[in-house]
Parts: structure tokens; C-alpha cells; sequence
């Protein structure tokens, strides 16, 4: 099969040339900057999805194309929406128009639990929540405004099987330094992380969350490429993450703080730029449901870590800010101020 990646030197989709490769098919990666080393059997090819002179490029990489896996994203700089959006919502146009030039039978596009508008925690939903976002977060706007691109896309190409993947939380080792880099800010003393354990970890309730570890939505991608299956695909693992389990990683004990004061804080730390990360992914964090994955698992698939074992061994590697330094958005240096694929 061949495969057009586009992000693929990001979180996920450094995971997916290690699911997709050595299993017979043909990759090709698409991304702003090629990586030092790619895996043994991939092409590379350097584009911006952002420019708009990149479609011409896009149709010749794509034609042919067994399918289109887009992945590419952006969520710095924090402070310049404008530039986020180029890439995320006027690149996924570019990706969706270039794919519908060139004819791919498959396009797979990796949106977010992110998508969804605020839902419940004490129960799971399935792929059929709405998609509005939540208002305040940049991350969830843009999430909603490609789902409005792929539902125009739909009505448009019928003949075209559309895959929309909404992973919970991403994690895994090879991505720490991104992480780190792109939410945390130098500030942060990520070298602590796991060293000191506090003996109370502040958090409120609303924060439950679902984690996934990158490698299981590697799968999860590659077992819908092989089923072909359309629709829209939740990607999480058990068990759901509530406040205490989050403090119990860090090595502390929970103690209640109301939703308002921290997102108070991360909206004052964030206008006087003292850490990267906007108050909006606060209020994703507490507004966004929890997902059902019953749908994905009816086609075989199953998650080979936990969300607990994806976050601890997140936690563990954030020790030394590192990541997979062959990839440039992974590395611990911030290269390129506005990259983040």
C-alpha cells in the first residue's frame, strides 16, 4: 500500500513510521522539515501545508496514493492564533482539496477528543456527540472548523471513504521534548518531575481526562487503513484519569482547588509569558466528554498501555526534557519558534 503521511515527524506521526514500516507498504512523509535520520524505507518530502503554493505539490505527492494519512498540526506560538490557523485549518483545506485532485481512494484525518463540545465525565459518548468544540480553547475552534471541512468534504466526494480519528490525550517517551517545550516552558523545572514528590498536588475536580499511548493510535491508523473503514473513530485507553490519579503520578496526594483560580493563574502566567500554555486548554480539559471506544474495538483493536503506563512513562522522560532528536519537533530544542510537525 502506498501511503502519504503529512506530520509525519511529529508525536504521532514518528509512531506511525514505526507501525507502518517494515510491514510491506510504500511511506512517504510530508513535513515542513525533514527529520536527520528517517526510518530505512521512508521518502521524505519537505512541504508546508500553510502555503498556499504547496497544493500543486501536494496533488503530484498524493497522486497515486493507495491513501492520505494527515496529521499535521500546530499549537505554538500560543500567542498567535492567526499563524496556528494556517496550518490547522487552512492546511487540512489544502490536504482535503489536493487529495480530491489527485483522487485517493482513503484519506485518513487525525482530529481529537478536542472536537467534541463539552460533555459529561461520569458517563461515556460515542462518535455521534457534537462537534463544536469548546469556545474558549484555540485548539478546540480549530478542531471544529476541520470537522466542518470534512463534513463539506463528504457531501462533495461520496466515492471517497473519509477515516476521522479523535485520540484522547497523546503520549509517549520520544515526544517529551516537544512536550515539554510546546506546554510547559523553560520555567517549569520538568527535572523534579518524579524526584520530588509533593505531598499535596492542587487540582480540581472537573479535570478528568482519557489518555492514549502514540503508539496504540499508531495501531489504531493502521488497522483502519486495512479495514478501509469510514466514519469517525474515538482512540482512548482505560482507565479514565481522574484528579487523583493525576496527583498519585506526580507522587502526591489530590487536595481540591476550584476550576476558576487555576485557570485563573494559566491565563495571568500566560499573558506575562511566563509558560507557553494558553487558559483555553484548561477549559477543554474540563469541558471535553468522556469517550467511548467500543466502536474502533469492534474492528480488533486493543491498547497495549494503559493510559496510566503512557502517562508515567511521559512523566518519566520529561526528567530530562528529551525527545527523539531525529525528528526536529520531538528534539528539546526550540529549532523553529512556530513549528510543531
Amino acid at each position: 500500500m502506498r501511503i502519504v503521511i503529512t506530520g509525519a515527524s511529529g508525536n504521532l506521526g514518528s509512531a506511525l513510521l514505526r507501525e507502518l514500516t517494515g510491514n510491506d507498504h510504500e511511506i512517504i512523509g510530508v513535513s515542513r522539515r525533514a527529520p536527520a535520520g528517517p526510518p530505512a524505507g521512508v521518502q521524505w518530502q519537505p512541504l508546508d501545508l500553510s502555503d498556499p503554493a504547496a497544493r500543486e505539490d501536494l496533488v503530484q505527492t498524493f497522486l497515486g496514493a493507495d491513501a492520505v494519512v494527515h496529521l499535521a498540526w500546530k499549537i505554538q506560538p500560543g500567542h498567535d492564533e492567526a499563524t496556528q490557523r494556517l496550518t490547522n485549518v487552512i492546511g487540512a483545506d489544502h490536504v482535503l482539496t489536493a487529495a480530491a485532485t489527485a483522487q485517493v481512494p482513503h484519506l485518513v484525518v487525525v482530529s481529537s477528543v478536542g472536537a467534541y463540545s463539552a460533555g459529561p465525565k461520569d458517563r461515556e459518548v460515542g462518535e455521534e456527540w457534537p462537534t463544536e468544540g469548546v469556545p474558549s480553547s484555540v485548539y478546540g475552534r480549530h478542531k471544529a472548523a476541520v470537522e466542518r471541512l470534512m463534513d463539506q468534504f463528504e457531501r462533495d466526494h461520496p466515492g471517497t471513504t473519509l477515516t476521522r480519528v479523535r485520540p484522547a490525550l497523546v503520549f509517549q517517551a520520544a515526544a517529551a521534548g516537544e512536550i515539554a517545550r510546546i506546554f510547559l516552558g523553560p520555567l517549569v523545572p520538568t527535572g523534579l518531575v518524579r524526584r520530588v514528590r509533593p505531598p499535596v498536588v492542587p487540582l480540581p475536580g472537573e479535570l478528568v481526562i482519557q489518555a492514549v499511548h502514540a503508539d496504540d493510535v499508531a495501531t489504531a491508523v493502521h488497522t483502519l487503513l486495512r479495514t478501509r473503514a469510514g466514519g469517525a473513530f474515538n482512540v482512548a485507553a482505560e482507565p479514565v484519569l481522574h484528579p487523583a490519579d493525576l496527583a498519585h503520578a506526580l507522587g502526591g496526594r489530590r487536595t481540591g482547588l476550584p476550576l476558576a483560580v487555576l485557570r485563573g493563574l494559566a491565563d495571568l502566567t500566560w499573558r506575562l509569558r511566563l509558560q507557553p500554555t494558553e487558559p483555553g486548554w484548561i477549559d477543554l480539559a474540563a469541558g471535553v466528554p468522556v469517550m467511548s471506544t467500543a466502536k474502533l474495538r469492534e474492528l480488533g483493536w486493543r491498547p497495549r498501555y494503559t493510559a496510566v503506563e503512557a502517562l508515567d512513562e511521559l512523566l518519566l522522560a520529561l526528567r530530562g526534557r528529551k525527545g527523539d532528536s531525529r525528528f526536529p519537533p520531538l528534539g528539546s530544542r526550540r529549532t523553529d519558534r512556530s513549528a510543531n510537525y
